[in-house]
């Protein structure tokens, strides 16, 4: 087994160490580490943290392999600092049986880049209608713990309510797209000023928060696991905080671009900010940085979305929602809550490894950077700054919000289980 150690790296962005790696595992961390024959990387005071864990991405396969596979998006995610992905389970067929989520489940495996843990569907066919094979899902090989219709809200209460009902007998957890179906006919972007103006159809911040309010008091009522995808706007962040000042398990996360962009870009008719749900405003941007420090909103997960050139390349209204996120996403979490002082990196562990890691119930990820533990790291360089470009993305798909843009820091190493899948910020 080989040895790698990682010489000089501020452990969480704390004290500097070395980090000796041999085999799967971390076998030291402290200062003046020896180990004749290790390969060395000079850390130079560069941040190392555990791998990230991803609880929301969209690797398209099976069904939709022109915009990702689980290959090409895994290999993005290891750009990005991941080890672990939860893959949604809108594909095609949905992920609504133990046979598909298996399949996932092993294309993860056979990529080698980083680990793939399925979400399984919560309702057949994302219809919600019927519930589906949940434990079949739970006791396949793939022991998927995450339930979601992601793309789609289960909007009706009683369905919504057995779920939560079955998954407490694994510790499963229902992971919900909070969007009332009916406010949100024909809309196009955020309701708002913006909205009005431009003459597009409004996503109301109601539709999303009338359904948070329902599942958190189901959620208790039944005594159950919730987590909130993707929060957007500041009276989601009030029903959260409420509903776990009443003690209830419920989580939530909020994604990078809904950490730093607003619905002002709409003004551009660039369908590469056309996203569900929608850019907030400013207002709305600032709520969610605030609740992502008092740990009201417990992870960053980036609702990875990637989509083919022909399907955003097109007017507005007939454009697909959704932005690519992996490769960027700890860039956008130091420029919004680093950089601003809202957070350390011991806090970025924390929202971006830590806390998705456990509400997945992943276990392996998630760890703290010790003896003993599996040498799942991520080594950041936060001094870099560059510019976006999409051309450059392991990802299949280039529908990026942020291509142009100056983004701060790059992820030069990741290793999975002690294997370098990223050298110098290249595919290993």
């Amino acid at each position: 087994m080989s040895k790698i150690l990682i010489r000089g790296a501020k452990v969480l962005g704390g004290e500097v160490r070395d980090v000796l790696i041999d085999g799967e595992s971390v076998a030291a961390v402290d200062t003046a580490v020896e180990a004749e024959g290790a390969t060395v990387v000079e850390a130079g005071g560069k941040i190392l943290l555990p791998g990230l864990v991803d609880l929301h991405t969209h690797l398209r396969e099976p069904g939709r392999e022109d915009s990702e596979t689980v290959l090409t998006g895994t290999r993005a995610a290891a750009v990005g600092g991941f080890t672990a992905v939860h893959a949604m389970a809108n594909t095609f067929p949905v992920a609504d049986t133990a046979g598909v989520v298996e399949q996932v489940w092993r294309l993860g495996k056979e990529s080698g880049y980083c680990d793939v843990q399925p979400v399984g569907a919560v309702t057949v066919g994302l219809e919600g209608k019927q519930l589906a094979e949940l434990g079949a899902m739970h006791d396949s090989a793939a022991g998927v713990r995450v339930f979601s219709d992601d793309g789609k809200c289960v909007d009706d209460a009683v369905i919504m309510r057995r779920a939560l009902e079955y998954v407490k007998a694994f510790d499963g957890v229902v992971a919900q797209h909070a969007q009332e179906p009916r406010l949100t006919e024909g809309a196009q972007m955020n309701e708002g000023v913006v909205s009005s103006e431009l003459g597009l159809g409004g996503w109301p911040a109601v539709a999303e928060e009338s359904i948070i309010a329902r599942d958190v008091l189901l959620a208790a009522h039944v005594g159950s696991r919730v987590h909130i995808c993707h929060l957007s706007t500041a009276g989601s962040v009030d029903l959260v905080r409420w509903a776990k000042s009443k003690g209830w398990n419920v989580t939530a996360e909020v994604t990078p671009h809904h950490l730093l962009l607003t619905d002002e870009l709409v003004r551009s008719y660039n369908p590469v900010y056309k996203v569900n749900p929608p850019l907030r405003t400013d207002a709305d941007v600032m709520a969610l940085r605030e609740a992502l420090a008092d740990g009201t909103i417990d992870c960053v997960a980036t609702d990875h979305a990637p989509h083919p050139h022909e399907d955003k390349d097109c007017e507005w209204a007939a454009a697909a929602m959704g932005m690519v996120g992996l490769e960027t996403a700890l860039s956008v979490v130091q420029e919004t809550m680093v950089d601003t002082g809202l957070i350390d990196w011991a806090g970025v562990a924390d929202r971006m490894s830590f806390r998705p890691a456990a509400i997945g119930r992943l276990a392996g990820h998630g760890r703290p950077v010790a003896v003993g533990e599996p040498a799942n790291l991520t080594l950041v360089d936060p001094a870099y700054r560059g510019v976006v470009d999409p051309a450059d993305f392991a990802s299949r798909s280039r529908n990026s919000p942020y291509a142009g843009r100056e983004l701060p820091g790059r992820v030069t190493h990741t290793f999975l289980r002690g294997k370098a899948t990223v050298v110098d910020g290249n595919l290993a």
